[in-house]
């Protein structure tokens, strides 16, 4: 039975995944909702990875969540009968994505060995988008718009009140801060190209192969036999919060991330990325009891208006995906 259950919830995600695929272009803002309902995930996943490095190193732990990752969608696609072919043409991106997928991984937790982890995170969910934007506008060689222009620097204005910058101005670019900034850049990347990559496959099929080459990748840099002491000696809470990472979190929320770049375009789909700052504050409140300050709830809510005005009609008619 319960194995029934799983097989159905699997069923109805693919189906899910294959309505977005179907629906006109006048039905595809049915994606907001999933891709809010992901940025939460991925603010609740920030206090959840956390928790995970008090048991190990943190590559060790990257290597870890790709592996279950890679393990939970290929269980998936089993149970679905989803072929995990993809068109030769879309390989070179593939291992392109892959590549910049552990790239980002290695600067992320190298920011975190060396930086400013709260600010730092921060900086990357609030830089990237603006970024990712910046990136789309470049490539269709155009100047932005005024609607772009002030939905832009309300993302700004919402990034500097979330990072403090009045208070931490000087440490911003200090030690391993720049990790963070070069990461913002790397996955504003990512994005682009698995807008384009996933033409060649399916979402899943492509998310499937680009974790399993990231974990290839990134498993030359971490200690196996570390990784066997850490999963030997991992309690329930170890577990769950690994699940909730690779599997909710890396396996579903990151997908849904991936194809909906396919659908709206990099640009719209990054500007999304202004809500996870303020979810993991909350998260943070609610897991560890961090206190929220007044600057995280204004630059939330500025957040929040960014992705608004970002997706407005006046707005969106002049994105280039």
């Amino acid at each position: 039975m319960l194995i029934f259950q799983i097989k159905l919830l699997f069923l109805r995600f693919e189906e899910l995944l294959n309505y977005f695929c179907l629906m006109s272009l006048s039905k595809k803002e049915i994606l907001f909702p999933a891709l809010v309902c992901s940025m939460i995930v991925w603010g609740v996943a920030w206090p959840s990875a956390k928790y995970l490095t008090q048991f190990g190193g943190v590559i060790d732990i990257a290597f870890t969540r790709f592996l279950f990752t890679a393990i939970g969608i290929f269980i998936l696609l089993k149970l679905i009968k989803v072929p995990f072919t993809i068109d030769k043409k879309g390989l070179p991106l593939l291992f392109l994505g892959a590549t910049l997928m552990a790239g980002y991984s290695l600067l992320f937790f190298g920011g975190i060995q060396k930086g400013m982890p709260g600010a730092g995170g921060v900086l990357v969910t609030t830089l990237t988008p603006i970024v990712s934007y910046i990136i789309a506008l470049i490539v269709s060689k155009r100047k932005p718009t005024t609607y772009e222009t002030m939905g832009l620097l309300l993302g700004l204005i919402a990034a500097t009140f979330l990072l403090h910058i009045w208070n931490n101005a000087s440490n911003i670019l200090k030690s391993g801060n720049l990790f963070f900034l070069c990461s913002c850049i790397v996955w504003a990347l990512l994005s682009r190209i698995t807008a384009i990559a996933q033409r060649y496959g399916s979402a899943l099929a492509y998310t499937w192969w680009m974790y399993v080459i990231c974990a290839g990748i990134l498993l030359l840099f971490a200690n196996p036999q570390k990784i066997m002491v850490m999963l030997q000696q991992g309690n329930w809470k170890f577990y769950g919060n690994l699940i909730f990472n690779a599997v909710i979190n890396t396996g579903i929320a990151t997908t849904i991330f991936f194809f909906a770049t396919t659908q709206l375009g990099s640009a719209r789909t990054s500007s999304f990325i202004y809500i996870v700052p303020f979810a993991a504050a909350i998260s943070s409140w609610i897991i560890f009891g961090e206190i929220i300050s007044w600057y995280t709830i204004v630059g939330g809510v500025l957040g929040i208006l960014a992705v608004w005005w970002l997706n407005k009609k006046k707005v969106v008619a002049k994105v280039i995906a």
